[in-house]
C-alpha cells in the first residue's frame, strides 16, 4: 500500500513570505512544491501525490497538505509559522464497508460542452458548475469513490487564481472555480475510496482543489 502523510502548516500572519504565498494559488503551489525533492520528473505533484487545501479557522488560515512522500519542513522560512506531519495509514487501513464517515472536499466542479454546443454558444472548453449542478457532480464523484452520500452541504468559495510562467515563456492565467462539499457518507468500497483519497478528485489539483478528507463520523475530517 502507498504511504500517505498529512501535514498541517499554521502560517504566522507576521511572516511576509506566508502572506505572499496565500495571495494567489500559484505562489502557494510553488511554496509547497519546494518542500519536496527536485528532479522528480515531468509531473512532480503527481509523483509525490501532493494535494492541498486552505482551511479557514478562527485564528486564521491553516494549510493542509497530503502527500505520499514526507515533506522537508526545514525548507520553510524560519519565521513562516508552525508545521507538523502525521501518517494517514492507520486511518486508511481502518476503512471498511458500512463505515459512516464525515467528509470534506474543496473541488472544481465543471463539465465539458460538446464541440457543437461549444461552437454554437461560444462556450469555454469547460464550464464551472454551481448550485444543484455542482451537487450532482459531487454525487457522481462520490459514487466513483465508493461512497454513498447521506448528507451534503455545498458552499461556493473564492476562485483559485494566479499567473504561471511555464518554460514556453507564454504566461498562463490560472482560474479554478471552487466549491466546498461537506457532509456524511457510508463507505461502500474501501479500496475505491482509498484510491480517490490518494489521487484526488477533479481539476485544479495543483492549486488547492481535489483533496478529499475523511474521518469517522464521531470526529471531524482533518
Amino acid at each position: 500500500m502507498t504511504a500517505a502523510y498529512l501535514t498541517r502548516i499554521v502560517p504566522d500572519p507576521r511572516s511576509p513570505q506566508a502572506r505572499r504565498d496565500t495571495r494567489t494559488a500559484v505562489d502557494l503551489h510553488r511554496r509547497l512544491m519546494s518542500l519536496f525533492p527536485d528532479n522528480a520528473g515531468p509531473d512532480p505533484r503527481a509523483r509525490f501525490g501532493i494535494l492541498h487545501r486552505t482551511e479557514d479557522t478562527p485564528t486564521g488560515p491553516h494549510l493542509l497538505i497530503q502527500s505520499n512522500h514526507q515533506p522537508d519542513l526545514t525548507k520553510l522560512p524560519t519565521t513562516y509559522g508552525t508545521a507538523t506531519t502525521k501518517p494517514l495509514d492507520t486511518l486508511l487501513d481502518a476503512l471498511r464497508p458500512g463505515l459512516t464517515i464525515r467528509y470534506r472536499c474543496v473541488a472544481s466542479p465543471v463539465r465539458k460542452p460538446g464541440a457543437t454546443t461549444r461552437a454554437a454558444y461560444k462556450l469555454p472548453a469547460v464550464v464551472a458548475l454551481t448550485g444543484s449542478a455542482a451537487d450532482e457532480w459531487w454525487l457522481r464523484q462520490a459514487d466513483s469513490a465508493g461512497l454513498k452520500i447521506t448528507n451534503l452541504h455545498a458552499q461556493p468559495l473564492d476562485t483559485a487564481h494566479g499567473t504561471r510562467n511555464p518554460h514556453s515563456g507564454v504566461r498562463q492565467r490560472i482560474h479554478h472555480a471552487r466549491t466546498r462539499f461537506d457532509g456524511t457518507a457510508t463507505v461502500l468500497d474501501p479500496q475505491q475510496l482509498r484510491t480517490k483519497i490518494l489521487e484526488g478528485i477533479g481539476r485544479g489539483k495543483s492549486y488547492g482543489c481535489g483533496l478529499l478528507s475523511i474521518a469517522p463520523a464521531r470526529t471531524q475530517p482533518q
